[in-house]
């Protein structure tokens, strides 16, 4: 049971001090001035003020053993995060020139800091992105342009023809660009442009050239990932199965006669990110990155060549354009692209902090003056020593101070390795220190002067949005900052009191994931993440079908929902950046031989109809509200209160309305009209329920949705009508047209810009 903590003593000074005076008439009747000007009375109060002080300090004991109890049992309380993010810079009126950021650089929000985590040069350009936006055109359309092709090339246009739109990157919103099904070509485009203030720009067209040839340009992207089908996959043995897509950088080259299309340079090729990332791009030489465009008008952005821009100013300010290919048939869906960015973790950094001098005994024990601090960042400088010494996991694994001889080791044979001693163990949720005993490492020697270099956070007020980070300690004039999405992946130590009600759990797994209770006890610890639903599915491998539970020994499946998304917060999904905190956080706490997968749920979208008649009297609009209100609870993915879900009552009995409340729409569920029909009646103000229309996507209307595997309800529509519903295809309205997926060895459609219209 969690430790109860004593109170010894409550009382205040003013209680104390009425108190006291109560008893004077019993004690002392002769003192009959009790105003506060009087000396007794203020004598009175100062020993009260003294006696408060006492009594505070006397009810930190518990505290402290509290605090010891946990120590002793070796119970960890698990340290604070730092987040981190991905920023931009801007040199938009400084030098001409390259300017070098080291690793290191400070960044702020407000008065939280941030560091780049690895230098990058700031080139003197503004890049525009770009992509081709693929147009359902009519048949008139499509008619009018080929008719236009047929008068320009005196010929027929090719049978395979994609009509497009030239469209800046920030207008597809917050959901991205899905590049294999939104763009005609797979692809976006990157306009390198002079900055505004260089005019002319025909004059200043040399020193930018000149600025940029050789240098590295720093590219930023963030992916956005789809919850259907997303997930981590952890091998036996400690291996991840990672599988991504190539993406390719390609410069663009002057078109070529005497078919005018343009030539590609590649530049670079990674593996598409799973989070927001930088890749670096070496740029060519001058003469290769004077780009000189004198394509007719009505060849500009006709195939493979690079959009054309309508801005006159844009036009005259081009230097080169690069694009950023996909495969064929790719899933990827981009968020963000831009250039000069770096990624960027929340720390501050404290360098020679001067500890208490060694005293020579063993087990010597120091606070630091921050925390919490950030693991691995911690360098410990003991007088005496030219090297540093280390950070090691457990003072048992470490050397003794003097070599000696095993003597259960017969003469001749060498005595086995031992660890390193000069060593220390780091507490980093209290920001403390340890060094050994001389045995299981070294002693720092009395009187020797112990500094310290550290790293330490904010937790999770790190965790800001887009756009906070606006300025920068040693920002050179003319330059500009900004985070293009939100930081991560900042938490808060755990708290003595979370960490005593983790006291049975943690006394029975040993922070080791082996039954489906530990897998649940351990997740919900993750920092950094806020986790609002978790399911554990032993022996289920989701890849197999069909399957249940029991189905596939040896490999557990963690199917999470995130407390928030701000996208869809009906129906929340897990991110790449979410589950790679929880990825890193259970992988050194499973079992070798346990495969392990991790899921976000797989959204089945429901389309309802519910007519219903209200109390008389009651106004129908609020009755309505309350309706949709008690329907999307009943439905949803989480729980009322997002957390870890707390144990039935025993001795209830816990309705499936109760289950779905605390735990949210319980796997593998159906969904029938006739508890839907249930949950509306018990709204107060409904009189009667006369019907409920239920359907799934386009198919028809159906009693019952039976749900199977990860699939969790999502409601697309929902209407609530007085009297009788509408039908669901009215509902619906008219049906879209659905992306479907595009053949990997098919050849793309030949890409044809649509004029704009003008004014």
């Amino acid at each position: 049971m969690p430790l109860q903590v004593p109170v010894l003593d409550d009382r205040t000074q003013a209680q104390l001090v009425e108190e006291t005076l109560a008893r004077v008439p019993v004690h002392t009747p002769e003192w009959t001035n009790f105003n506060a000007g009087d000396p007794g009375v203020t004598l009175v109060e100062l020993f009260a003020f003294l006696t408060e002080n006492l009594l505070y300090r006397a009810n930190q004991i518990p505290e402290r053993n509290r605090k010891k109890f946990l120590s002793l049992l070796g119970l960890p309380l698990a340290p604070g995060s730092s987040a981190q993010g991905l920023v931009s810079f801007a040199n938009e009126r400084g030098e001409l020139r390259a300017a070098t950021f080291a690793t290191g650089f400070e960044v702020r929000a407000g008065e939280v800091p941030f560091r780049t985590e690895s230098g990058l040069e700031v080139l003197p350009i503004e890049l525009a992105v770009f992509a081709k936006r693929r147009l359902a055109a009519d048949a008139s359309t499509e008619q009018y342009y080929r008719e236009l092709y047929r008068s320009f090339q005196q010929q027929e246009a090719p049978a395979h023809v994609q009509l497009y739109e030239t469209t800046p990157f920030s207008g597809f919103g917050d959901s991205g660009v899905k590049v294999d099904e939104d763009t005609v070509d797979g692809s976006l485009w990157i306009a390198l442009l002079q900055r505004p203030v260089d005019k002319p720009f025909a004059a200043r067209r040399p020193a930018t050239l000149e600025a940029l040839a050789g240098r590295m340009l720093t590219l930023g992207l963030v992916p956005l990932v789809e919850s259907t089908g997303l997930g981590r996959h952890l091998l036996l043995g400690g291996r991840e199965e990672r599988l991504r897509e190539k993406v390719r950088v390609e410069l663009v080259r002057d078109p070529v006669a005497p078919s005018r299309e343009p030539r590609f340079q590649r530049l670079a090729e990674f593996e598409m990110p799973e989070t927001p990332a930088t890749v670096e791009i070496r740029l060519p030489e001058r003469a290769a990155l004077d780009f000189r465009n004198e394509l007719e008008p009505l060849e500009a952005g006709a195939g493979e060549r690079p959009p054309g821009l309508e801005d006159t100013d844009s036009g005259e300010r081009l230097i080169t354009w690069l694009r950023v290919t996909w495969p064929t048939g790719s899933s990827a869906r981009v968020g963000w692209l831009g250039g000069n960015c770096a990624a960027v973790r929340q720390r501050t950094r404290v360098q020679g902090e001067v500890l208490t001098p060694g005293t020579g005994a063993p087990d010597q024990f120091v606070t630091l003056a921050n925390r919490p601090v950030l693991p691995g960042t911690v360098r410990v400088w003991v007088q005496g020593f030219a090297s540093a010494w280390e950070e090691i996991e457990d003072l048992f694994a470490a050397g003794p101070e003097v070599a000696t001889t095993d003597p259960r080791q017969p003469p001749g044979v060498a005595s086995p390795a031992v660890g390193p001693t000069n060593v220390f163990q780091l507490d980093a949720e209290a920001g403390t220190l340890r060094f050994g005993d001389g045995f299981r490492g070294r002693r720092p020697p009395a009187g020797a002067e112990v500094r310290v270099d550290y790293d330490f956070g904010v937790g999770s007020a790190g965790n800001v949005e887009r756009g906070a980070i606006k300025s920068g300690v040693g920002l050179p004039p003319g330059f500009k900052v900004a985070n293009p999405v939100r930081t991560w992946g900042g938490g808060d130590a755990e708290s003595v009191a979370a960490g005593e009600q983790r006291i049975p759990r943690f006394l029975q797994h040993r922070d080791r994931l082996v039954t489906a209770e530990d897998f649940e006890s351990i997740a919900w610890q993750t920092p950094g993440i806020e986790l609002g639903r978790l399911d554990v599915l032993p022996a289920y491998h989701p890849r197999l079908s069909p399957n249940e539970p029991g189905d596939a020994p040896g490999v557990v499946t963690l199917l999470v929902v995130p407390r928030r998304d701000p996208v869809h917060p009906e129906a929340p999904a897990p991110d790449s950046s979410f589950l790679n905190a929880l990825c890193e956080y259970l992988e050194p706490r499973r079992l070798v031989t346990t495969e392990l997968f991790l899921r976000g749920p797989t959204y089945v979208d429901l389309w309802l109809a519910i007519g219903f008649n209200a109390v008389a009297g009651r106004s129908f609009a609020e009755v309505r509200d309350e309706v949709e209100v008690a329907v999307r609870q009943f439905l949803s993915p989480l729980p009322l209160n997002p957390g870890p879900p707390a144990d039935a009552p025993v001795l209830e009995r816990e309705t499936p309305e109760d289950l779905v409340r605390r735990r949210g729409w319980p796997l593998r569920k159906s969904i029938t009209t006739g508890e839907l029909m249930v949950i509306v009646s018990r709204v107060s103000g409904v009189a009667s329920v006369n019907r409920v229309g239920l359907a799934v996507g386009e198919e028809a209307e159906s009693a019952t949705v039976e749900l199977s595997g990860l699939e969790l309800p999502r409601i697309a529509r929902l209407s609530v009508t007085e009297g009788e519903p509408i039908s669901l295809a009215d509902l619906r309205g008219r049906t879209a047209v659905s992306a479907t997926g595009s053949d990997p060895n098919a050849p793309r459609p030949i890409a044809v810009p649509v004029i704009p219209r003008e004014c």
